[in-house]
């Protein structure tokens, strides 16, 4: 227990230290882990088996909101197949460059050696890119899911490489998990009965475990690829999205872990260091391999770089693939320690990256050609909401009422602005007037100020972070009307009410005050309202 109180003090104060240097906590997490393998900590037994769970409730998540359909569309797949031959390109020739320039940890590998590392080094890591998209409440737009789609498609090629190196062969059993086909419409009826609550949650970790990893697991398959893969099956349950709310806090606290254990993957010696250093500066040309590729997808130039700028880290993958080759003789064992290094320091770089990605993808804008809205891929045009009075930015439950309570009680004609399709199909059968765009989008809030017409505008998305981009990006697209939001938390309806919200409604705060007219107004219904009050008199 004094190890393991050991590990989670220092999690806490890498995390704390991260946060007051206006970091994401995981970077404090992976600097936990490198501090403790630094300092020879004694390993925790079961730090693996944590990490394990995390990364599998995670993927089991991803694919409760996953479309496989969309794994189909070509900006992802081939996408990620381009990508992964350039990749391998640039990794082979700034390898080589290092080499001729005298790095000797190069020098004595060869070209196989070479393509293969380039190889480990094409993947993104799939933990910590959705990590960040849901943070910023994106996975489920436009570049969040092609980004999420370009991850499987990796997944399932480092998986492939694996099994053809020899390091899990699937077994001919593996025809047998075709069954979970026709299986999920059992689990879909097991899940009606389970209701909500703790026991949802235990449904969803067990089916998570027992159905997807341990099932893929048994056949010689990767069970992270089976967890992803029973998710994209139980996805069209009614209350996938609840699930994987719930799923959320544990998830998180498990992926502590799996940041912790990546840290200590060993001590690198300093000439290991400075390679593993040096690896980053491939990042930028991955990002401009992305962002070109998605631009001639027709996708616009915002949406390229903001994928490609989430997508610029180095996958665990990568580490497996190293120690598969180290283990085969294809690349000396220096290198797992390299690659994990160069990992550890992507996410770190990408955290700091990403934490301002939504500006620095308009800042890079201007760097590709501008395309017409007309030959822009359909769910990326731009959108003009028209004559509205009134936007509602997030159509959940809250965003849901407030634009009926707008639009049937006050007479406003009300728009609704979501970024899951599969929302905006089911609000658009109940009458709602609706657009598919990303409200954190610059251009889409210009369109909104051309129009002209709007006062109100309501924040009503179910995350504090995307809020206040879209608060942002109203006051730079001069929007002059007035703007409500909602927030859950004290410190973030101050933060709201300091960006410039003119009203922001606590969440729990007015649900309690809502609350509480109604039992008044059923009392005094109750009760009957008398005529006259002798008290008004004397207190007037």
């Amino acid at each position: 227990m004094a190890v393991a109180a050991l590990y989670l003090a220092a999690a806490v104060v890498g995390g704390l230290l991260a946060v007051l240097l206006r970091l994401p906590p995981l970077v404090g997490f992976l600097a936990a882990g490198f501090a403790l393998g630094a300092a020879g900590t004694p390993e925790l037994p079961y730090l693996p088996m944590i990490a394990e769970l995390g990364v599998v409730l995670l993927l089991f998540a991803i694919g409760l909101k996953l479309d496989p359909r969309f794994l189909l569309r070509r900006e992802v797949w081939f996408t990620t197949v381009a990508h992964l031959g350039i990749s391998v390109g640039i990794g082979v020739g700034f390898l080589g460059l290092l080499a001729v320039l005298g790095a000797t940890l190069v020098a004595e590998e060869p070209f196989g050696a070479l393509a293969l590392i380039g190889f480990a080094l094409s993947f993104s890591s799939t933990v910590f890119v959705v990590k960040v998209l849901e943070d910023r409440s994106d996975a489920r737009s436009l570049y969040g899911r092609i980004a999420v789609g370009v991850l499987v498609v990796q997944d399932v090629a480092a998986v492939g490489f694996m099994s053809l190196a020899g390091a899990s062969a699937p077994s001919p059993w593996a025809f047998a998990l075709l069954a979970l086909i026709p299986g999920a419409w059992v689990l879909h009826r097991v899940w009606d009965l389970v209701g909500h609550g703790e026991l949802q949650a235990l449904f969803g970790v067990a089916v998570a475990l027992g159905v997807g990893y341990a099932a893929f697991q048994a056949v010689g398959i990767s069970g992270e690829v089976g967890a992803l893969v029973v998710g994209v099956l139980m996805a069209g349950h009614r209350q996938a999205a609840e699930l994987s709310r719930s799923l959320m806090t544990f998830k998180d606290l498990m992926l502590v872990g799996f940041f912790l254990e990546i840290g200590l993957h060993g001590s690198p010696t300093l000439s290991q260091a400075v390679i593993a250093l040096l690896l980053l500066l491939m990042l930028p040309l991955q990002v401009a391999a992305y962002a070109i590729l998605l631009w001639f997808m027709r996708l616009r130039r915002r949406t390229a770089f903001l994928a490609g700028l989430v997508l610029a880290n180095y996958s665990e993958f990568g580490i497996i693939v190293a120690a598969v080759g180290a283990e085969y003789g294809l690349l000396g064992e220096q290198w797992v320690v390299i690659v994990s290094l160069a990992v550890a320091l992507s996410f770190a770089l990408s955290a700091v990256v990403n934490r301002r990605g939504v500006e620095l993808a308009t800042r890079l804008v201007p760097l590709l050609p501008h395309q017409g809205n007309a030959v822009l891929h359909p769910e990326d045009r731009l959108v003009d909401i028209g004559e509205a009075d009134a936007v509602v930015l997030g159509l959940g439950r809250i965003g849901a009422a407030t634009y009926m309570r707008l639009r049937d009680e006050y007479g406003l004609r009300v728009v609704g602005v979501e970024h899951d399709e599969l929302r905006i199909a089911e609000l658009e059968r109940h009458g709602f007037e609706t657009f598919r765009a990303d409200a954190t989008d610059l251009q889409f809030w210009n369109r909104v100020e051309r129009a002209g017409s709007v006062r109100v505008a309501v924040l009503a998305m179910p995350f504090h972070k995307a809020n206040l981009i879209a608060l942002a990006r109203l006051h730079a697209a001069g929007f002059e009307g007035r703007v409500a939001a909602v927030a859950r938390y004290d410190d973030d309806v101050a933060e709201l009410r300091r960006h410039g919200a003119d009203a922001v409604f606590h969440l729990y705060g007015s649900a309690g005050a809502a609350l509480a007219d109604h039992a008044a107004e059923q009392l005094l219904g109750d009760l009957g309202t008398p005529e006259h009050d002798p008290l008004e008199e004397d207190d007037v």
